[in-house]
């Protein structure tokens, strides 16, 4: 990216504000990974795109979920059955404080 410096303080700078202690090695490494990742999107800011209309979700957003229908389901009484911790047609739970 124009008008970034990348060097060995930049990425010292970086990793102190990121709490990472880095070797000499480590630093010298990260500034020529670095260096190519800027250059990468360096590379997408000179493409042309007048004329293309934005876009925020590059992926179609599609209703994945079943129409809601209304089926039959237990009675009460079906659905108690099984439990012996049941009090009044509702199922019996431990107390809350």
């Amino acid at each position: 990216m124009k008008g970034v410096k990348v060097d060995r303080e930049l990425i010292l700078k970086v990793a102190e504000n990121a709490r990472l202690e880095l070797t000499d090695k480590e630093a010298e490494e990260f500034v020529k990974q670095f260096k190519d990742i800027l250059d990468a999107f360096s590379q997408i800011d000179e493409v042309d795109t007048k004329g293309i209309e934005a876009s925020m979700q590059p992926v179609e957003l599609k209703n994945v979920l079943r129409e809601d229908r209304t089926e039959p389901s237990l009675s009460q009484e079906d659905a108690l059955a099984n439990t012996e911790h049941k009090k009044d047609g509702y199922f019996k739970g431990p107390r809350a404080v």
